[in-house]
């Protein structure tokens, strides 16, 4: 039996659609028949219907983005910090082994291999950053499960939403049988306003960057990998392996999709700012090398995205 928090959002829909592919019991949960933010009462829980896993993919995000989280405050902190608290002690008290959907977002930039020596970079805006990314792959690096988040309250400046995310993996690392699956800019073929790709086609601007993202169902199909391949506990970035920059992706959709519109790009860092955020935004790079080594396969990034547009389901 597997027990899911958070069923009826974004990536909880993933991870049930999956669940059920691969014919396990599944119990999905809903705030509106349980409260399990209360410690008792999901404890209560989990000990009468003794899942075999419990997967927390319940969380605060903000609608229609992450600005949105700058002003719901206590929600964002409720919801991305102190339910996962809740459920990781809940779950060590009665032995449970659960998994966590934690984020990427908690990085900023990526690593860069120069004359053997490697830095960290932040801002991947910076022109001559943006040619070496565009135009040797190989000296990018991402970021690994033991480096420290750069995108954080520990290190500013960061959006509300990724502080809390942050915070969430320092009070849960360790705490019993658990996993923390990192994800980062979900997509698929499916139109949705959560999906990154329906996203793209709908800003007035887009926001040109470099990213590690990931495949909804490629995502919940390799944290059950994880699960069901007894892989240690602990973190783990889950993104399609590689990155992608908002130009190529728009290439991409214009490639395959042929959109009558014409898309424009904020002209700067600065312009974008001033005039279509609220609140920093997390561009990263990661590393997929501890997920990789299990045995655990994921399709590259441009792979991912190549077959998704061209199964693209708009919205009726």
């Amino acid at each position: 039996m597997i027990v899911l928090l958070g069923a009826s959002g974004y990536i909880g829909e993933a991870f049930e659609r999956v669940i059920r592919e691969r014919g396990y019991p599944l119990t999905p949960v809903s705030r509106k028949h349980l409260d399990y933010t209360r410690f008792e009462v999901l404890v209560d829980f989990i000990k009468t219907v003794k899942p075999s896993l419990l997967i927390n993919a319940a969380g605060y995000s903000g609608k229609p983005n992450v600005d949105a989280c700058e002003s719901a405050r206590a929600e964002t902190l409720a919801g991305n910090t102190l339910l996962p608290q809740t459920i990781a002690h809940a779950c060590a008290i009665t032995g449970t082994p659960w998994g966590h959907v934690s984020s990427g977002c908690i990085y900023s930039g990526a690593k860069i291999v120069l004359n053997g020596q490697i830095r960290a970079e932040k801002d991947f805006t910076k022109p001559e950053l943006r040619h070496l990314a565009e135009s040797d792959p190989s000296v990018v690096r991402g970021y690994n499960e033991t480096d420290e988040p750069n995108f954080s309250f520990r290190d500013l400046p960061c959006s509300f939403y990724s502080g809390t995310k942050a915070l969430a993996e320092e009070a849960i690392d360790g705490v019993g049988q658990s996993y923390i699956w990192r994800l980062r800019i979900p997509f698929d073929e499916i139109d949705h306003a959560r999906n990154y790709l329906s996203k793209v086609q709908r800003y007035e601007k887009v926001y040109d960057n470099v990213n590690s993202i990931s495949h909804r169902g490629d995502f919940a199909k390799a944290c059950l990998d994880l699960w069901q391949a007894r892989a240690p506990f602990g973190i783990y970035n889950v993104t399609n392996p590689g990155y992608i920059t908002t130009r190529q992706v728009v290439e991409m959709i214009q490639r395959i999709l042929k959109p009558k519109r014409r898309f424009e790009f904020w002209a700067s860092d600065d312009e974008f700012y001033r005039f279509g955020a609220k609140t920093p935004r997390s561009n990263c790079v990661m590393d997929m090398k501890k997920l990789l080594s299990t045995g655990i396969k994921l399709r590259p990034v441009d792979e991912a995205l190549e077959d998704v547009l061209r199964n693209w389901k708009p919205a009726l």
